[in-house]
């Protein structure tokens, strides 16, 4: 999880990393903010500028490589407040230039310049290849960006059939951020969302790793090498049908900076050894002062299952591995009967902090099980299950509400219904296009109310609810054809880019040449300064959940300082675990938008 209070020490000793300059030299002028990865030629395209003063002038878009000057824009003073610090807000809207190239904007009578960005239908190419770079070097196990094992002897069981710290094999899976720590809850859904990703556009991935994630071509495209490994560590906490270990380690993982090769937590057997495996009883669950609340597991069961069926689809089709195919359809039957058999859901374990994943959310997981083993099987009593969990889901998620506990609405897309949609009938299709759509209102809503028509609540991990709202809106447009949100869909992906107040993009090393989060909250840079691109970070908070988190520390300047205010916070510093730790499970479900942006 991400409170990292036994930190406190490891932080204020850490060093000073060198960071990128800020977005703006002139801190007190006009602030202009585009996407810095760039726009496809044929959508919207606006920037959006704002001051302290009233903007008076037009603005040129120009042609870095002719110096030409291609259009001449005047801005459009924005009718919604801003946030705090500045009192004028404008938008350029540029959307009628579609010719390829890199452009500017710069102020005709200020000389106020943006940063470049392109115009072309590849700037999106190659990235989702980035965001599993970032997940490779998650990998808990072999660890292929480190080229070392860690974690060798996970784990110890709690709260399983067998006695308490039996040894049960639970090693592999994925370290969930900044920290160590391994959940089912996070890892089922990005193994899934990866499957399905690949499934939508199996064209747009690309082969340059083994299954190791070692450099090197193996015939099979790195997504499903990546999800493999998600799989197989499913396949592992699943050792019986009535078994499923959801999480491995706990906070006692934070004891400050560390390589998990040589990880000092003790959990009772000493250092960098054995860790606690919990099982998913349907139970409050916590072996110390904190205790999470549990109904049954069919929120992991579900979700699982719905990986297991999507991969036993794509290793018979596509793969021509019989073998491994028939073994995950068995786990999928396996994890959606405890489901059924122990309905509601498990959260996360906390030990000796108050922060755990809070998931109360469980029949959009069963549907999503379901209506995957019906796809994979053809059994009508999937599609019948699939359609009464699909009406008890409904609308429910994070999307109408301005504030929600961490993970309370988990996955932060249903994506189960774009799953059950193909086999449904028409008046059951509406339905499920009624739900995403309603959502997609409640989010527009929202950002009506803000320069930058940002439709989400600035609850921890905001970046998440983005790319879960922007791959909503990209499957809603898949099953209906209504291209009415396009507009809307750009606006949230671009300020993933830095169409936002601080001028950054939220994945690390994207663009290259860009402003990007690079003091970021994890052992990896603290105690080496290597980058890893591709990690989306968890993004803005309330200035009001800022200011409550405990052990929150600022160990350099803010370079943001000119244009950030107290009402949504963000800060590229190691120090600030809330805004700026990237994790697993936020990088794995941006890949689908990835693919989708995408040219092949």
């Amino acid at each position: 999880m991400k409170n990292l209070v036994l930190l406190l020490l490891f932080l204020i000793s850490c060093p000073v990393m060198a960071q990128h300059s800020p977005a703006d030299e002139n801190p007190d002028g006009i602030h202009i903010r585009i996407n810095q990865a760039g726009y496809l030629p044929h959508e919207y395209k606006s920037a959006i500028l704002f001051s302290h003063e009233p903007v008076r002038e037009a603005f040129q878009l120009i042609h870095r490589e002719t110096g030409n000057v291609v259009d001449i824009l005047i801005p459009v003073r924005s009718a919604s407040e801003g946030w705090g610090t500045f009192q004028y807000y404008y938008e350029l809207d540029f959307s009628t230039v579609c010719e390829t190239g890199t452009y500017f904007l710069k102020g005709r009578e200020s000389g106020t310049t943006s940063r470049v960005f392109p115009v072309s239908e590849a700037c999106y190419d190659h990235q989702q290849e980035v965001l599993l770079g970032f997940l490779r070097q998650q990998r808990c196990g072999y660890n292929p960006f480190l080229d070392r094992m860690c974690h060798r002897h996970d784990g110890r069981s709690f709260y399983g059939p067998m006695p308490d710290s039996t040894f049960v094999d639970v090693s592999g899976g994925w370290h969930d951020a900044g920290d160590q720590l391994k959940y089912l809850i996070t890892a089922s859904y990005a193994t899934a969302h990866m499957l399905m990703a690949y499934e939508l556009y199996p064209g747009r991935f690309e082969d340059r790793t083994n299954a190791l994630g070692q450099p090197g071509a193996n015939g099979i495209p790195d997504v499903l090498d990546e999800a493999r490994w998600g799989l197989d560590w499913i396949h592992k906490l699943h050792p019986a049908p009535d078994q499923l270990v959801h999480q491995v380690a706990d906070d006692r993982d934070h004891v400050g900076w560390k390589m998990p090769f040589n990880d000092p937590s003790d959990y009772g057997w000493g250092a960098n050894s054995y860790r606690a495996a919990y099982f998913a009883t349907g139970k409050p669950q916590g072996l110390s002062r904190f205790k999470s609340k549990a109904t049954g597991v069919a929120n992991l069961a579900g979700r699982s299952a719905a990986a297991m069926a999507l991969a036993a689809r794509i290793w018979k089709a596509d793969l021509d591995d019989p073998v491994y195919a028939g073994k995950c359809l068995k786990a999928a039957r396996s994890l959606y009967a405890l489901g059924k058999q122990k309905e509601g859901y498990q959260q996360g374990n906390s030990y000796g902090a108050p922060y755990r994943y809070e998931e109360m959310t469980w029949s959009d997981d069963m549907e999503w099980g379901a209506a995957e083993l019906f796809s994979s099987t053809g059994e009508t009593t999937f599609l019948e299950d699939a359609l009464r969990y699909a009406r008890m889901a409904g609308t429910v998620s994070w999307m109408p509400y301005d504030t929600a506990a961490h993970y309370q609405y988990y996955p932060f897309i249903n994506m189960e219904h774009f799953a059950l949609y193909d086999s449904a009938d028409e008046e059951l299709k509406e339905e499920l296009a009624n739900y995403y759509r309603s959502g997609i209102e409640d989010c527009l809503t929202r950002a009506r109310r803000n320069p930058y028509r940002i439709g989400v609540p600035f609850i921890w991990c905001s970046n998440n609810l983005l790319t879960g709202l922007i791959t909503q809106m990209i499957l809603y447009k898949r099953m209906t054809g209504d291209d009415r949100y396009d507009r809307f869909l750009t606006e949230q992906r671009d300020w993933l880019y830095g169409r936002n107040p601080w001028g950054t993009s939220m994945f690390t090393g994207i663009p290259e040449d860009g402003e990007y989060p690079e003091d970021v909250h994890t052992s990896i840079w603290a105690l080496t300064g290597r980058e890893v691109a591709g990690g989306l970070v968890d993004g803005p908070v309330y200035g009001t959940i800022y200011r409550l988190q405990e052990g929150l520390l600022q160990n350099d300047p803010d370079e943001f300082a000119a244009v950030q205010n107290r009402f949504v916070v963000y800060h590229d510093d190691m120090g600030d675990y809330s805004t700026n730790e990237p994790t697993m499970d936020g990088t794995a479900g941006a890949i689908l938008m990835m693919a989708h942006f995408a040219s092949h």
